[in-house]
């Protein structure tokens, strides 16, 4: 394992040319937690798994909460830059590509805040059951060309209604492509998100293939 900033978990991948995914755990997981998750939507891929460095009651987390859905936001830019110098750090020590985040809950929160501060550093998204992380405005044209899955509970406890919307309609001002699904869930994952977010880095891979 490469000597970087983050304890993390990498898998090389046995399928030639897939697009790497980074893969983002919620509160309280790890680099081991979704990788068999990233593993079924995304067979063959190469995994880069990090575990977030904020303890939340002894809980890893990407960055700090005030409360549940409240952010500290300075925390939240700082965090943000970290993992980003991070994936810049691991795609030159493992020798991949851009890779696709893929995150939950926080770690899908995490993954919209490198999208719109570091746009250059993430191919793409799914998100499941994310928040608006910042509100800051970001250049219309910074995402253009990537493409984001947005995936959210409509019973989900945690996440404001519409909160879901507001991060998908941030994004597409900030130039990417997105689709958000409203799934008849919670704050959990179901298998629908399994085979969404599988349908969708298909159609995404074949996408960029074609403009390659």
């Amino acid at each position: 394992m490469a000597d970087l900033p983050f304890i993390h978990r990498f898998e090389a991948g046995a399928r030639s040319g897939a697009r790497p995914l980074l893969v983002l755990h919620g509160t309280g997981g790890d680099e081991n937690d979704l990788v068999p998750l990233a593993r079924a939507v995304a067979p063959g891929a190469p995994l880069l798994s990090p575990r977030g460095k904020v303890l939340e009651n002894g809980m890893p987390r990407f960055f700090r909460r005030l409360a549940e859905g409240v952010f500290d936001a300075e925390d939240v830019r700082r965090r943000a830059h970290e993992l980003a110098d991070f994936v810049v750090a691991a795609r030159a020590a493992y020798d991949i590509s851009a890779p696709i985040a893929f995150g939950y809950s926080n770690g899908a929160n995490i993954a919209a805040a490198v999208m719109l501060l570091r746009p250059e550093v993430l191919a793409g998204a799914v998100l499941l059951r994310a928040m608006v992380p910042l509100t800051e405005p970001v250049a219309s044209t910074a995402l253009a060309g990537r493409n984001v899955l947005v995936l959210s509970g409509v019973r989900d406890p945690i996440i404001p209604p519409g909160n879901a919307g507001e991060l998908a309609a941030l994004l597409e001002r900030a130039g990417a492509g997105v689709e958000h699904r409203s799934l008849m869930a919670g704050h959990e994952l179901t298998q629908a998100d399994v085979t969404l977010a599988r349908q969708w880095l298909e159609n995404d891979a074949a996408g960029l293939r074609a403009a390659s």
